[in-house]
């Protein structure tokens, strides 16, 4: 069908691209998987970033707190910005800044320039994604839209898991500076080709037309209280949270301006933010169940990873490689479960997808231990990752049930912001989850370590006689079995406390799974519509 416009009973118009939508969807799910690859790259990045600037390590990791602060500021006004300028110029304007500040990055002479770069590299990145996901979803017939969503999906899901394992070999094999410089030609490409193939709707267009007046309260609430949070996640932990007055003061900050900032916008005639379409219980539970499903997927990026480094003894690369199973895995789900959208009720697939995961975690609780070997490492992320492929493409599509073709571009920026504050906030929530389990569980087992313990007097007497036979004196061959014992235990609590995560993340995942029973149903076969009846 051309792009001529037919008149529905709904009065809306259905629009459909010049070209091949499938062109549309390769160019700006290119754009997307550069801009969310691009932090997991920088990650592993952060020490030869330090020494290559003369910094110390903790100021390096500002490298990542400005790019993620920035961006999260942008990802829920995205909408607004897209119908004041036009969502393809707002689209290409994100690129162009994303690309010539990934240029400046590299270049980047000492690290506050580096740091300012970043920052509004991630104001251009912070269109990407929900841009992308919102031109997919007008570019596609309702039939075809979770395979779209699909495609989108292998990009925010597969770039964190390959993002290690890329940043890793570049700064190991060339420079920390080719992580930037790695980026300008697909993103180069993807600014030509959206030029080229990306138009539009019509409606957006009338939108434009009529004029937004911007609201700066709104937009200084917004950037106060998001860059707050953003801030105060990723430096929480390393600041001891509640005992460092700068987090206190980030956490007063955060909770004032966005409490406030939501009284704003639902009173305001012209928000920045459409916190109105929260009434809507399909669209705050699509929206909840996103966020959950970005503090799932970033929280067990940190938490395999983690555990075989730590207490298996893993480099960074051969850690990353166990997750490229999972990778595997979600690169051949996603598509399969894209098509089953337009076939199955979306809540029908995400039920599927937490009962999987929480399988997958309660699995992981129960076998992980200090033998495990690589396979079954990779096994286990396995397990985790098939809840995963089940829940990115229909939670995105329970998202849009119901809601008019002109409110699209909100959806999109809030279900990503969603996705990433949960991220954020995951990652942040299992650190301290480990750290606070480990003194709890280091407590519980040194008191078994005592001198009144005759099993533990025993022990130690047995394994200082075996040490002593290496020709060591008596009193040093008891300080080294006492340090051995420490070692132990110190291995024996960090494998509790990543079960303990587990089994808590699994809980979740059982509350999300009951969750999915109450969204509204939908026609599989007309994308955003309700199903009668």
């Amino acid at each position: 069908m051309s792009a001529t416009a037919l008149a529905l009973p709904s009065e809306h118009v259905v629009w459909r691209p010049k070209v091949n939508p499938w062109a549309i969807a390769a160019t700006v799910s290119l754009a997307a998987f550069i801009e969310v690859l691009d932090t997991s790259v920088a990650n592993v990045a952060l020490p030869y970033i330090a020494g290559g600037l003369g910094a110390s390590y903790d100021d390096s990791t500002w490298v990542l707190t400005s790019y993620l602060a920035a961006n999260a500021i942008v990802l829920p006004i995205s909408g607004w910005l897209a119908e004041l300028i036009g969502r393809k110029r707002y689209f290409m304007i994100s690129l162009t800044i994303f690309t010539v500040c990934s240029l400046l990055c590299g270049l980047a002479p000492n690290l506050p320039l580096l740091l300012l770069f970043r920052a509004v590299q991630g104001i251009g990145g912070g269109g990407l994604q929900p841009m992308a996901q919102a031109i997919l979803n007008d570019s596609f017939p309702p039939e075809q839209r979770g395979s779209a969503f699909a495609v989108y999906g292998i990009t925010a899901v597969l770039a964190p898991t390959v993002g290690p394992m890329l940043g890793g070999w570049i700064t190991d094999s060339y420079s920390w500076r080719w992580i930037f410089f790695i980026t300008l030609p697909p993103v180069l490409l993807a600014l030509f080709l959206t030029h080229m193939l990306v138009d539009d709707p019509p409606f957006l267009q009338r939108l434009k037309r009529g004029g937004i007046r911007v609201d700066y309260i709104g937009i200084s609430l917004l950037t106060l209280g998001v860059g707050s949070l953003q801030i105060l996640l990723d430096k929480g932990q390393e600041d001891d949270w509640f005992g460092s007055h700068f987090i206190t003061t980030l956490v007063i900050t955060a909770s004032v301006c966005l409490v406030s900032l939501v009284i704003w916008e639902w009173v305001h005639k012209e928000p920045i933010i459409d916190v109105r379409m929260f009434k809507s219980f399909n669209f705050a539970a699509a929206n909840l169940m996103m966020f959950m499903m970005g503090f799932m997927l970033f929280s067990t990026l940190v938490l395999i990873p983690a555990f075989l480094q730590s207490l298996m003894g893993y480099t960074a690369e051969l850690a990353g490689l166990v997750l490229s199973g999972g990778g595997i895995v979600l690169l051949v789900m996603m598509p399969i479960v894209g098509r089953l959208t337009s076939k199955i009720q979306a809540r029908w697939l995400i039920a599927t997808g937490w009962l999987c995961l929480a399988i997958g975690l309660f699995y992981c609780a129960n076998q992980i231990d200090l033998f495990v070997s690589f396979k079954f490492a990779m096994w286990l992320r396995t397990a985790q990752v098939i809840g995963i492929g089940f829940l990115f493409v229909p939670i995105t599509a329970a998202g849009y049930i119901g809601v008019p073709p002109e409110k699209g571009n909100s959806v999109s920026g809030m279900i990503n912001f969603m996705r990433n504050i949960g991220g954020s906030i995951g990652t942040s929530v299992v650190t301290t989850m480990i750290t606070r389990r480990a003194q709890y569980h280091q407590q519980i087992l040194v008191g078994h370590l005592t001198p009144d313990s005759p099993a533990y007097r025993l022990a130690l007497a047995a394994v200082g006689s075996k040490i002593a036979h290496s020709g060591l004196q008596t009193k040093d061959a008891r300080d080294q079995a006492i340090a051995r014992f420490y070692q132990l235990v110190q291995r024996q609590v960090g494998a509790l406390c990543y079960m303990d995560v587990f089994w808590i993340l699994g809980a979740l995942c059982s509350i999300m799974f009951v969750l999915a029973f109450f969204l509204k149903k939908n026609d599989p076969g007309a994308g955003g519509q309700v199903a009668a009846g």
